[in-house]
């Protein structure tokens, strides 16, 4: 085999524009920043405007619409005798919650066994249907 009987792999691509072959400019045109030896613009550059990759931002996203509720599980509200209205009120005094945020939420891990009326801006499937089967309401506030 010999050098001219190489050929680019099957498939692969070939370079569209050859330089150094035919005039003098080498393909390069007359002048300007991309004729100079060590010419060109660096990656990313956009010709002096502000480049896409400083426009993005860099970080995650922040919704400031969101609520931020505080979870509470049923194990936690075991402590409240049968009769008892629980509020949020009740809960930052009994050191359940330290904030209230934007509401409540009550999910179901654990059991519950007093009837006991709970007022909370929402509720798991899981938790109602417990807070229910021990005999207590569930009232959305």
């Amino acid at each position: 085999m010999t050098l001219t009987e190489l050929k680019p792999a099957k498939g692969s691509k070939t370079v569209s524009h050859r330089h150094f072959r035919g005039s003098k400019t080498c393909g390069k045109g007359h002048k300007g920043q991309n004729a100079r030896s060590g010419g060109g613009v660096r990656d990313g550059f956009e010709g002096g405007q502000m480049p896409i990759y400083r426009r993005l931002p860099k970080k995650g996203f922040k919704n400031t619409f969101a609520k931020n509720y505080n979870s509470i599980n049923l194990e936690r509200l075991a402590i409240f005798e049968a009769g008892v209205v629980v509020t949020i009120a009740l809960l930052l005094e009994k050191g359940i919650i330290s904030k209230p945020l934007d509401g409540v939420v009550i999910m179901g891990r654990g059991e519950i066994a007093n009837a006991i009326t709970v007022k909370a801006n929402r509720f798991t499937a899981s938790a109602k249907e417990k807070i229910e089967k021990a005999g207590g309401t569930c009232e959305v506030v």
